[in-house]
């Protein structure tokens, strides 16, 4: 069954701490062709469009645009915070492989 993304407790707080809702401004996560595996996301602060799915929780948005929703169909949206730096992650159980770093896969 293909599900839509989820977004952790985690990421939704560190939206908040860095006040993207008070902005007007949600998380958008995309797919685009590229990156070392064949596709990588795309990370950033956007406005939500009409034909994106909005997830939402305490108060703040993650945004997916219809594009690229089904590369991201049972994946989870995290935030992580390790010693080489804090980034939001996704876990993506569709990429049959992802490179070092994880911001591309292939599918």
């Amino acid at each position: 069954m293909n599900l839509p993304p989820t977004v952790t407790e985690r990421a939704f707080d560190r939206l908040a701490e860095i006040g993207a809702a008070d902005q007007g401004q949600a998380l958008r996560v995309a797919v685009e062709g590229g990156g070392c595996s064949g596709f990588q996301y795309e990370i950033a602060l956007d406005e939500p469009k009409d034909d994106d799915l909005v997830l939402e929780g305490k108060g703040q948005m993650v945004i997916v645009d219809s594009i690229s929703l089904p590369f991201l169909e049972n994946a989870v949206i995290d935030f992580t915070q390790e010693l080489i730096g804090a980034r939001f992650v996704i876990e993506n159980p569709n990429a049959t492989s992802s490179c070092g770093c994880g911001t591309s896969f292939s599918m």
